[in-house]
């Protein structure tokens, strides 16, 4: 490449629930915006991350965990998937190296096939992985998706350069597309949510944070401290008194949480005022899915 050369394009992330999607993103980008928790199927929504170095523009597309759709949410979650997939430069599709080889729905291994060249395997967690287990995965990759796999640590940061420089040898001849210093083309806002969200999932049990989204009601930049109104939903009444708790004891407790990681991340001080709401069903209802923002395909709402 010429020196005077730089290279932009989009890099989709895509994987299993728990493959190390998330961790991979905030890793690359030595920032944290993808939310990160132990259970799967945190991420719901692509989330765009940018790194720009050495004559090079990589926007990533953190992208929900692939599953077999069992309500209208996770068809809103493949909706995103399908989309990166079908829109992204690069794909890496990301393995957990620590588990059996994963099984894909066929209509999305149709789809990882068909992006061809575009399409970059990665084994993840190599750290912590056995060497047979690696060997599952590189064999799994090369059978099923026609090539052999990098293989990495997001966590160890084990082959993170290696796989920066394949990706970048594959990205387009191109001005770069957003300011140098940018790192993500989304709202503050959308990442105020998805932090209050991760908290959520961060103190309660299994069955709740699946059940909750956030909205942003208000967002007051200009005062100080930053003021910010936002709407927990949960799908019953008794979601909503576990999240509010005996005395609001709990409520208090996601919120000092919530407010720490988000002034830490907006470098400054925030009042932070939550309500827990009931919206029922709002997982299986397309009108509700749309007005928080999820795209819901017309054919299968």
């Amino acid at each position: 490449m010429d020196e005077s050369e730089t290279r932009a394009g989009t890099v989709a992330l895509v994987g299993l629930p728990n493959a190390g999607k998330s961790s991979l993103l905030n890793r690359l980008l030595d920032s944290k915006l993808s939310i990160v928790t132990p259970l799967a199927q945190t991420t719901r929504e692509r989330v765009v991350g940018i790194d720009t170095r050495d004559g090079v523009q990589m926007i990533f597309v953190d992208t929900p965990g692939i599953v077999e759709p069992s309500y209208l949410l996770h068809r809103a979650m493949g909706h995103v998937v399908g989309e990166a997939i079908a829109d992204a430069d690069v794909v890496v599709f990301v393995v957990d190296g620590t588990k059996s080889p994963p099984r894909i729905p066929d209509e999305t291994l149709e789809r990882l096939r068909s992006a061809g060249a575009r399409l970059l395997p990665v084994v993840n967690k190599i750290d912590a992985a056995s060497e047979t287990r690696i060997a599952e995965a590189r064999d799994w990759a090369a059978a099923n998706l026609g090539r052999p796999p990098i293989e990495i640590s997001a966590e160890a940061g084990t082959n993170l350069d290696l796989l920066r420089s394949t990706i970048a040898a594959r990205l387009p001849v191109s001005p770069f597309l957003y300011p140098e210093d940018e790192l993500s083309s989304q709202s503050v806002r959308f990442f105020v949510a998805e932090l209050i969200r991760e908290t959520v999932f961060e103190q309660f049990g299994q069955e709740v944070p699946y059940s909750t989204a956030v909205r942003i009601e208000e967002f007051r930049e200009a005062e100080t401290p930053v003021l910010i109104r936002a709407s927990v939903l949960v799908e019953r009444p008794s979601q909503k008194g576990i999240l509010i708790g005996k005395g609001g004891a709990a409520i208090r407790e996601l919120g000092t949480a919530a407010r720490d990681k988000i002034e830490s991340f907006i470098g400054a001080p925030v009042y932070l005022d939550l309500w827990i709401k009931v919206l029922p069903r709002w997982r299986k209802n397309a009108v509700e899915l749309r007005r928080l923002g999820f795209t819901v395909p017309e054919d299968k709402a």
